[in-house]
């Protein structure tokens, strides 16, 4: 199943440099989880969790990140940054990359701030 999520994590990151954002980390890891994708956007950090739900999936890859994974996620941005001090005082947002359908007709939904920080 890793194998999956690493095709749908490398067609995301493609997508996104196409879009202009620049790849800082790759499933970096922590004790609360791990970060799918750390990119730059400009100025911005920007942590992107992304998710794949095949047509049978009764919700969304962006709706299946749950307030539990939320607080994961911005517990392991924290530790990231206090891993990474030369980020420390950029402005950060929280992305989503979801793929729906079929493996060789997906379509790719971005969302940019998906969630904020609580």
């Amino acid at each position: 199943m890793r194998s999956v999520g690493a095709i749908w994590e490398q067609t995301a990151q493609a997508e996104l440099e196409r879009a202009g954002l620049c790849l800082v980390a790759r499933n970096w890891q922590c004790r609360y989880g791990e970060l799918d994708l750390v990119m730059r956007d400009g100025a911005t950090l920007v942590f992107v969790e992304v998710r794949y739900r095949n047509a049978a999936s009764v919700a969304d890859g962006t709706e299946s990140i749950g307030v539990s994974k939320r607080r994961r996620l911005i517990h392991s941005a924290q530790l990231f940054l206090a891993a990474h001090p030369a980020f420390a005082h950029s402005p950060c947002r929280f992305d989503s990359v979801a793929f729906g359908g079929s493996a060789g007709q997906a379509s790719c939904d971005w969302i940019r701030g998906a969630f904020e920080a609580f």
